[in-house]
């Protein structure tokens, strides 16, 4: 099926680095106009001007999804300049400093603060930019979850518990909006070499690159072909499904 996102507007949250940096990278470069948002506004808007000078066409937007307020400005900021939205992908998330404790060492600070970005963050911002996608009749969303809910990381609970609640919001609004013709998808990386993995312990490290059915690490645009198809109007048949992108660490 075509990869091709020539014409399409596509918003990328968490886009200033690491993973996010490279998804919308690869999704200009498949045609689309991208939209990047995140907390870093320095960062993100150096990756802007990178995308630009490279050729593609995008913009930055600093957003904070943990402010409702700034995710609504954000949407109104989109719907004025642009006018539409045909995809989006909801990367920010809260993936540093938060393992290596037990579940009860785990401090209610952070507990909140994981699920306030990598939960209600989500759902507000798909909320938010869910009656453009609609109008678009073509409107596409790819949600970033982790392996991690799948087999179930120790020393995580915080992170895992937040990307399980992923997983399960694409389901359920996988129903409420595939009437309104718009497809949501969830992908699972494994362990990706990226910043927001350097305080990650080496064995957990090891532990990946050794039990992939393809051995060893695995960079951040590895998975980056894949969530430029679920973006297209080929992938609406996946919609509530989500795809484990980990080079066969985890079979579903």
């Amino acid at each position: 099926m075509s990869q091709s996102l020539d014409g399409h507007v596509i918003v990328v949250t968490g886009a200033a680095r690491g993973l996010g940096a490279v998804l919308a990278r690869a999704i200009a470069e498949a045609g689309a106009h991208v939209i990047l948002s995140d907390v870093l506004a320095e960062e993100g808007a150096a990756t802007a001007d990178e995308l630009r000078a490279a050729g593609c066409t995008a913009r930055f937007m600093a957003t904070d999804i943990a402010d409702p307020a700034s995710i609504d400005r954000f949407s109104a900021a989109i719907a004025d300049t642009e006018g539409r939205a045909d995809g989006l992908v909801n990367c920010a998330a809260v993936a540093t400093g938060i393992g290596g404790k037990m579940f009860d060492e785990i401090d209610i600070e952070t507990w909140d603060r994981v699920m306030t970005v990598n939960v209600r963050g989500t759902w507000l911002v798909t909320r938010a930019l869910a009656p453009m996608l609609a109008a678009s009749r073509r409107g596409r969303i790819v949600n970033i979850a982790s392996d991690t809910a799948l087999w179930g990381a120790p020393r995580l609970l915080a992170y895992v518990a937040s990307k399980g609640a992923v997983i399960a919001m694409t389901r359920s609004l996988a129903r409420e909006l595939g009437p309104r013709g718009v497809g949501i998808t969830c992908v699972a990386p494994g362990l990706l070499k990226t910043w927001s993995t350097e305080y990650v312990p080496q064995d957990r490290h090891t532990l990946y690159e050794t039990g992939r059915a393809v051995p060893g690490p695995q960079q951040p645009h590895d998975i980056a072909a894949t969530v430029v198809f679920l973006l297209t109007p080929g992938a609406l048949t996946l919609t509530g499904q989500t795809l484990p992108v980990d080079n066969g660490f985890v079979f579903t």
